[in-house]
């Protein structure tokens, strides 16, 4: 079942949903927070998602951040409003239906700005996902002109007026900080958030001696075509319930 959800972050009543497999009752289940891409009404919350993971024996939280779909604030793009992914961690965490000692989090592009963060930042997130993410928002300034006047509103001026703006919203500065155990996932013909965002973020993992895995999907883009999607969601549902990830044939 999914369920749309109002709940506090900081002085805000912020949306979300809730997705919950059908017999809660009978066991416990791991969670994840699945943080969407895009802002405003571009890359809402995908239900879809929310209902693949069900089937795959999660509980899944996935904030709409402040702002969106009338909840209250206004979101930044990863600024104050990754108060509202922590806030969706700690609810998971306090459902009698999940492993409170078992919970994973998922960014899909502009997603990945909440997720690394939230990784950072609550303790009780064991393993990321980074789908198609943006690692460097100074890089993608430079990569998409159509975004520049939304990122000059929201997150405050440019780049070179406002870096360490952008440097909080960007995982490739902080690596030296990161604790938890991480899979990278990209297109490599994606035009919406350049492979190189991966590329790089995962070499600058692998030189602070942190424990990534690299899953490059040749030839698609930023969004897969349903068989490969959900085989793709299969391998990441594997490395999340694995401690260690078996050797996998990559898609051609």
């Amino acid at each position: 079942m999914i369920y749309r959800l109002t709940y506090p972050s900081g002085e805000y009543e912020v949306k979300g949903y809730l997705g919950i497999p059908d017999a809660p009752s009978l066991k416990t289940y791991p969670g994840i927070i699945y943080c969407r891409g895009g802002i405003y009404r571009v890359g809402m919350v995908n239900l879809h998602w929310i209902q693949d993971f069900i089937n795959r024996g999660f509980v899944v939280l996935a904030p709409s951040y402040r702002g969106n779909e009338g909840g209250q604030g206004r979101d930044q793009f990863g600024g104050a409003d990754v108060a509202d992914t922590n806030a969706a961690v700690h609810i998971l965490q306090a459902l009698p239906m999940v492993q409170s000692n078992n919970i994973s989090i998922m960014g899909f592009s502009r997603g990945a700005v909440n997720a690394f963060q939230t990784a950072l930042q609550e303790t009780s997130i064991s393993r990321l996902v980074l789908w198609g993410g943006v690692s460097d928002l100074c890089a993608t300034y430079d990569e998409r002109p159509d975004l520049r006047k939304m990122l000059r509103r929201v997150v405050g001026g440019t780049p070179s007026k406002n870096f360490k703006a952008y440097q909080t919203r960007s995982a490739i500065w902080h690596v030296n900080d990161w604790r938890c155990k991480t899979l990278i996932m990209h297109g490599t013909n994606d035009i919406q958030v350049d492979v190189s965002h991966a590329k790089k973020l995962h070499q600058a993992l692998k030189e602070a001696g942190k424990d990534t895995e690299l899953r490059l999907y040749h030839g698609f883009g930023h969004h897969l075509p349903p068989q490969v999607h959900d085989a793709v969601l299969d391998q990441m549902v594997r490395w999340l319930n694995e401690s260690t990830l078996p050797p996998i044939r990559q898609l051609e």
